[in-house]
């Protein structure tokens, strides 16, 4: 059997990992011009690996098929880097602060977490790569972007700008940042689509690394989620103590994302504060408003750039124009000082206040006047797409609307691979 597989992240080195010993042709389309530039943004960008049942995606991946998954990544670490990995668990039952959250109307989220580092990616990623590439069954083709995909009665047609391939199966493993090609196959195969799923819409938060020490110290990541008054969702992800916050180039746009390096490169920390989106009927488009909301920050900011704002000028609708105590870890060619509330809808901003001003009252200098904010931080899950729908078209990892971590990803894909074989 020919396989083809879109993009080259987290889905398809699960799928990849199953399917290397048998005798499918499987060709792999990256856009990206090599691996380090691939689709595996999670896995590119800073490298935090969860173990968890309560966060991750809504499909049941079992905790040992986790540990395996945790273990094969690891495992391409040299052994001296290994040394450097961080690890810990984010609100065990000795928490101090589980209690001090729970009282504030937080619900604090278990997990075990291992932390490689920013600067140790682009090993691990070629290790990958090599040990794949050595399998002559397994074909990569690099600078391919996939525009289009066509349903044949005995075959998928994968098409760009300057190649054909038709194969008899095809894994679509885009992540995050497919969209595009998501929404294009979803207008031609409406009948893929489960149901319209969400997306998260906020900022990256900065603060310096003094006001939240101790919970650093405790559990490096901490992870919580709030149902604020107006009904949305709001959490915390990616905490990164010492780090600093990078963009995340989506192709028309770009929005904010952060990371760190295993040793470490600043004096602030910074994590996410993201407003869980619903939408109902008629509208089912979640991933063109979070493009939209994103791609006018871009314009407001004058080009490939975001806004940032200082809190206090948030909260009193004022647009920044000097900074406090706290200075920017993003490039100063990467942003403009501005107001974040000429982008972000109401409701959303309303959240996003109500919950940090709560995250202030546990963690006191959270909500300091001169922290700041970046705007705007998108995280796109997709609609939740149906794999039974087409024997010759499946979806895997976060495109698929059914994960949304590299743990979850990298099972999911090797779920559909065993399922093919």
């Amino acid at each position: 059997m020919k396989i083809g597989i879109v993009g080259f992240g987290a889905a398809t080195i699960g799928f990849l990992s199953r399917i290397k010993d048998s005798n499918h042709e499987v060709h792999v389309f990256e856009k990206s011009k090599d691996v380090h530039g691939s689709s595996i943004s999670g896995i590119r960008s800073d490298g935090k690996l969860f173990i968890s049942s309560s966060m991750g995606g809504d499909i049941e991946i079992p905790i040992h098929v986790q540990e395996s998954i945790l273990d094969f990544y690891l495992s391409m670490l040299p052994p001296e880097d290994k040394e450097s990995v961080r690890t810990g668990v984010s609100f065990d039952s000795d928490s101090r602060y589980f209690q001090a959250f729970y009282s504030k109307g937080f619900e604090p989220v278990y997990a075990r977490y291992w932390h490689i580092g920013t600067d140790k990616l682009a090993g691990v990623l070629q290790r990958i790569y090599d040990e794949f590439s050595s399998y002559k069954n397994l074909h990569f083709h690099f600078g391919s972007r996939v525009e289009d995909i066509e349903l044949r009665d005995n075959s998928a047609v994968l098409s760009g700008e300057d190649f054909e391939a038709i194969c008899d199966v095809v894994f679509i493993a885009v992540g995050r940042s497919g969209h595009d090609l998501i929404r294009l196959i979803t207008r031609k195969y409406p009948q893929i689509v489960l149901s319209s799923n969400t997306v998260d819409i906020g900022v990256r938060y900065e603060l310096p690394d003094h006001v939240v020490q101790h919970i650093n110290e405790e559990m490096y990541e901490f992870k919580v989620r709030l149902r604020t008054r107006t009904g949305y969702l709001v959490r915390t992800f990616c905490n990164n103590p010492s780090g600093t916050v990078v963009l995340e180039d989506y192709g028309d746009f770009v929005t904010v994302n952060g990371h760190s390096n295993s040793g470490f490169s600043s004096s602030n920390t910074n994590f996410a504060v993201l407003c869980t989106t619903s939408f109902t009927e008629p509208f089912n488009d979640p991933i063109g408003y979070g493009s939209y909301i994103s791609r006018l920050s871009n314009i407001l900011a004058g080009g490939r750039k975001v806004i940032v704002q200082t809190f206090r000028d948030f909260l009193e609708s004022k647009r920044t124009k000097r900074l406090g105590r706290v200075y920017p870890t993003l490039g100063s060619g990467d942003y403009i000082l501005g107001d974040i509330n000429l982008v972000i809808p109401r409701r959303i901003a309303l959240s996003l206040t109500e919950f940090i001003n709560r995250l202030n009252e546990v963690i006191p200098g959270i909500g300091f006047d001169d922290n700041l904010m970046y705007a705007v931080e998108a995280k796109f899950y997709s609609n939740k797409l149906d794999n039974r729908a087409f024997e010759r078209m499946k979806f895997i990892g976060d495109c698929s609307g059914h994960t949304r971590s590299i743990t979850y990803a990298t099972s999911h894909g090797i779920i559909e691979a065993e399922k093919l074989m």
